[in-house]
């Protein structure tokens, strides 16, 4: 190893201590009962629930997968999906948010997910519940999958050698595991805080260093003026191989370079159908547990105009700043990377590039910070779903609050063995490991959040056809009809989407309606929101 990347390594290494530092300071306060540990007992600020849901949310692939994609390929995808998670975002905060985190209350003092929506359809056989928690444990073991391969792409980078990534994607476990083993959720919260600030800052701090380097708008445009379609949004750019094939995420082969100039084809349009389809991740925030939980622990529905306006300024200036990035990175250094999974490191270069050792490491500690957000949270409602929901809500319903928390830290162990597995199997692309778990949470939960908060008449059968429905259409045209091609090789995020509130509608009309007692609770969250 050489003395720069001991230098940045120690950069990282002092962000990484602080974090820890964090989840042991709020152990004193989160292991009291479970409202407290998987919850925060409904207490956080409008600035700490604006950027722990943000944090949370975007994860490593904002600073590794979305400027991969727009390095590799252009403007196309890349900044048709931010658009999408911008409008899904402000949607998100400005239609759900208060509604929810009156309704959760309403509710039963719902403190997960799943708890709500059994409590919402009064659903004494807790199916929902448990429907729920089984996607929330598919999907989210695939989504802390995909930080703990930017664990493992980060400091195989860093020691510039491939064979450290399985020894470093399980040690960027163990240290996430570790805080919000001891913390909860108020650790993971108030370390959200702080990482969302620290990726933000990194953000625009490369690429004010990016421009200045590639010599301003007027340089960039000249440079990547030399590869087709790649600044047309309503295009696609296509690198090919020595032998002119088109070089796609996951294939084998690599995009040729010729004396530093990287090849591309003449690209592509991007259709109607191709931008719905990058805008359809913004429904997945609909779905979106670790987001869905902030709007259920604000302090009070006074307080989330403000965090609607921080959350949705974060947002922006995150997604358009990284797509930016990728787009510079791709006029600095055109030829360096040939492959998708390569175009994901564009970030570390850049930092590396322009910045000293040490000041490096801890520009590079936002993707830790970006990573560490997201895996922590997404541990901690996969173990509340097991734990509250599964061994309280049906297999031992007079389980203590001991034996929950015990259960919670257990299953908590398991997601990341679960986790790491996934991450040593499938390490090409950080943003289409994403996009699946992605999907299969909005889908699984999105139409249902909307239909429980603002459709009275939803039935309890209606929202079991809407859960399988979304859930399971995810994973077949991923797995299966994707493989096509044409219009059904769009984002499985949006058909099922919509064949989830199809299906609610239908069954809904079609069973009897809610008892009087659910249309009281319905009409009473509502007067509260208004």
């Amino acid at each position: 190893m050489t003395s720069m990347n001991m230098e940045t390594l120690i950069g990282m290494g002092a962000y990484l201590l602080v974090m820890i530092a964090i989840g042991m300071w709020y152990a004193r306060r989160s292991n009291s009962n479970p409202e407290e540990f998987f919850l925060g007992k409904r207490g956080l600020g409008p600035w700490v629930a604006a950027m722990s849901a943000e944090a949370s949310d975007m994860s490593g692939w904002l600073l590794m997968g979305l400027p991969g994609v727009a390095y590799f390929t252009g403007c196309g995808e890349a900044f048709w999906t931010a658009v999408g998670l911008f409008a899904g975002t402000w949607v998100n905060w400005a239609v759900v948010a208060r509604r929810l985190r009156s309704y959760s209350q309403t509710a039963h003092n719902a403190i997960t997910l799943p708890e709500f929506f059994s409590n919402r359809f009064h659903d004494k056989r807790r199916v929902l519940a448990t429907l729920a928690a089984l996607i929330i444990i598919i999907f989210f073991s695939i989504y802390t999958a995909a930080q703990f391969v930017t664990f493992g792409k980060l400091f195989s980078y860093i020691f510039g050698a491939q064979q450290y990534y399985t020894a470093m994607v399980i040690l960027g476990a163990a240290l996430v595991m570790a805080y919000t083993l001891l913390g909860g959720f108020l650790a993971e919260s108030m370390t959200d805080l702080i990482q969302g600030i620290l990726m933000i800052g990194v953000l625009i701090l490369v690429l004010l260093f990016g421009f200045f380097h590639v010599g301003g708008l007027s340089g960039l445009a000249d440079r990547l003026g030399n590869f087709p379609r790649f600044t047309d949004i309503f295009g696609i750019a296509v690198p090919i191989d020595a032998q002119g094939a088109a070089v796609s995420a996951g294939a084998g082969n690599a995009q040729a370079v010729i004396r530093g100039a990287p090849l591309f084809g003449g690209g592509e349009n991007y259709s109607l159908l191709n931008i719905l389809s990058c805008m359809a991740w913004g429904l997945g925030y609909f779905g979106m547990p670790q987001v869905l939980l902030r709007f259920m622990a604000v302090k009070t529905t006074a307080k989330i105009a403000m965090s609607r306006n921080i959350a949705v300024t974060w947002c922006f200036l995150s997604l358009f700043t990284a797509v930016a990035i990728g787009l510079i990175g791709r006029a600095y250094m055109p030829g360096l990377l040939t492959t998708s999974g390569e175009s994901e490191t564009i970030f570390l270069h850049m930092a590396q590039n322009f910045f000293p050792p040490l000041l490096a490491g801890l520009i590079i500690s936002g993707i830790l910070a970006a990573s560490m957000s997201s895996s922590d949270s997404y541990m901690l409602i996969a173990s509340s779903a097991v734990a509250n929901d599964l061994v309280k809500g049906i297999v031992k319903r007079d389980a203590n609050e001991f034996l929950i928390l015990w259960v919670a830290r257990i299953t908590m162990l398991l997601i990341t063995i679960l986790g790491i597995c996934i991450a040593l199997m499938d390490n090409d692309s950080i943003f289409r490991i994403v996009s699946y778990a992605w999907a299969g949470l909005g889908a699984g939960f999105g139409p249902l959040i909307l239909f429980s908060l603002f459709w009275k008449r939803t039935t309890l059968a209606g929202a079991v056809a809407g859960m399988i429905t979304g859930g399971a259409l995810v994973i077949l045209w991923k797995e299966r009809i994707s493989a096509l091609g044409g219009v059904f090789g769009i984002y499985e995020l949006l058909p099922a989407f919509l064949c989830s509130a199809l299906a609610i509608v239908l069954v809904s009309l079609l069973t009897k309606s809610p008892s009087e007692a659910v249309i009281k609770e319905f009409e009473q969250a509502r007067a509260e929101n208004n």
